[in-house]
């Protein structure tokens, strides 16, 4: 029977939170406010779409929500291609469960212009069965729909199929839709240690907490 790994990328397996924090404050500014916890926090569970839609209806960021858009990807496009990196650890646990024969895949919120762009310059790519944006699918994570596409994908069953998430709104999604769960820890705006230990099966800070032959058997 095969097993699955589902990861989400930024927080993930890329390094990459802080740069969003650097894209929001950026459109903070230009909308004369001040970019808070509470405005990431309020942001996190949103599309790419959804947050520009946001952002230019509450603060009347840009000239449209499209505008707002615009000028996200020019910020995050230049990170993903040029500066995205692993988590420490990450890479070679992806590639150790790879080698086991575990098949792997991303789903995440990012477009997959980022997608693309950052898990190639990361290392990720040549070890993924697929890559799946929320944008693919016309849902985002509150809906388990881009987690169940990459299952399909790879061709895995969902209740033989390990999430892997650092957002416990994504966690709480894939346990409701049946998922084996691990929460990596990333940053308490998506989830305290505690909060994502409640919630997965397994919950760990870093990677390298994990031995790979674990999620083969």
């Amino acid at each position: 029977m095969a097993i699955g790994a589902v990861f989400d990328c930024d927080g993930t397996l890329l390094d990459s939170m802080e740069a969003w924090h650097i894209v929001q404050s950026d459109l903070a500014k230009r909308a004369g406010i001040v970019s808070t916890d509470e405005l990431t926090v309020e942001l996190g569970p949103m599309t790419i779409p959804e947050a520009g839609a946001h952002l230019h209806a509450k603060y009347g960021v840009g000239v449209d929500a499209d505008d707002v858009v615009s000028m996200i990807d020019e910020g995050m496009l230049e990170y993903y291609r040029n500066h995205a990196e692993p988590r420490p650890g990450a890479l070679g646990f992806v590639e150790a469960l790879n080698e086991l024969g575990v098949s792997c895949s991303v789903a995440s919120s990012s477009p997959q212009s980022y997608l693309q762009a950052g898990l190639a310059r990361a290392g990720f790519t040549p070890y993924l069965d697929a890559i799946v944006s929320v944008d693919d699918v016309g849902a985002s994570k509150r809906d388990p729909t881009v987690f169940n596409q990459a299952c399909k994908l790879m061709g895995t069953r969902i209740d033989e199929t390990w999430g892997f998430e650092d957002s416990l709104y994504a966690l709480l999604t894939l346990k409701r839709a049946g998922y084996k769960t691990v929460g990596i820890y990333d940053s308490d705006l998506a989830g305290t240690f505690d909060q994502l230990a409640e919630v997965a099966d397994v919950a760990v800070r870093a990677f390298n907490e994990l031995d790979p032959r674990t999620f083969a058997e």
